[in-house]
């Protein structure tokens, strides 16, 4: 569930903080997970956000495919999907692209380095305006309550290239509950 505190877009305009759209992907996968592991299944954006500047009112669906390999202390391949909108109402249609390579440096006791850029393109803007490529990284950590592990990963980006008044720079702070098998 993203929670979203966004700058004003005018001098005279004010923060926005609340929630965004979740988006939710299942992956249906082979049970056994050996060398080159995927998952390939539907993701679905839920109109969840509190504020019209934090999401849209449409839902929307897509496919979703991931793949990835873990190599000793290294973990990484990418996260794919496009996103349609399939509802309709008063706001605007939307056809969005993602792509999330990742990288993952394990050291030990779950302390990790990381790089997982969220890149995205909207396909039914302007080609000049059309896609977000951020460039950074970050560390994180799994912890556990009681139980429960809990991801705390940190990351920071620089948008390389953005639209004309997308965000220079991108903080992703989470929490991820983890529930293994």
């Amino acid at each position: 569930m993203p929670v979203i505190s966004q700058p004003a877009f005018s001098p005279d305009g004010s923060r926005t903080n609340g929630l965004g759209d979740i988006q939710f992907t299942a992956f249906l996968s082979p049970a056994e997970g050996k060398g080159l592991i995927w998952g390939a299944g539907p993701v679905v954006q839920l109109p969840t956000n509190t504020d019209s500047d934090l999401g849209n009112d449409r839902w929307g669906l897509g496919p979703a495919v991931v793949v990835l390999r873990m190599d000793g202390h290294w973990v990484y391949g990418a996260l794919v999907n496009n996103i349609w909108s399939v509802s309709s109402n008063d706001d605007p249609s939307y056809n969005n692209f993602l792509l999330q390579p990742f990288i993952n440096y394990n050291f030990k006791d779950g302390l990790y380095l990381t790089t997982s850029p969220v890149i995205t393109a909207d396909w039914k803007a302007d080609s000049d305006q059309r896609w977000t490529v951020p460039l950074g990284g970050g560390i994180g950590k799994i912890v556990r309550f009681g139980k429960l592990p809990v991801n705390l990963p940190t990351q920071a980006f620089y948008n390389v290239e953005k639209p004309e008044f997308g965000p220079q720079w991108t903080l992703r702070l989470q929490v991820q509950l983890m529930f293994p098998k």
